[in-house]
């Protein structure tokens, strides 16, 4: 059973950068796809991206496109999120989910959660 710990958020002006981490231990991390997830006050929770166990496939919805960046280090266990140009409607508490076999877009693929970390974006 894999553990997944988030850190990183923070309170940040509209335009600043924040790098979101996710910890894992407990199981073979190298064989997990990951996912971050977002869900702000009253809203469910969405997508915002993935990247395959190998790093070499990452998806974004299209909100994030070219502004959040997703890494992994399966050395460290850890998967990133590099948060730029954030705006106030990224306000959210961020998750990370793990599954084995191949990422996936969809919330219900997805075996494992951490905790979530909050991001907020003042404007």
């Amino acid at each position: 059973q894999v553990q997944l710990v988030e850190s990183g958020g923070g309170l940040v002006q509209a335009g600043g950068s924040l790098r979101l981490s996710c910890a894992a231990s407990g199981g073979t991390f190298s064989v997990y796809a990951m996912g971050w997830f977002r869900q702000a006050p009253g809203k469910e929770r969405e997508f915002v991206s993935t990247i395959s166990w190998s790093g070499s496939i990452t998806k974004y919805a299209d909100s994030v496109k070219g502004r959040f960046t997703i890494s992994r280090d399966n050395t460290k266990n850890t998967v990133y999120l590099e948060m730029n140009s954030l705006k106030p409607e990224d306000t959210a508490v961020y998750y990370c989910a793990a599954r084995s076999l191949t990422s996936s877009i969809y919330r219900r693929d997805y075996d494992h959660w951490g905790q979530g970390t909050q991001v907020t974006v003042s404007s």
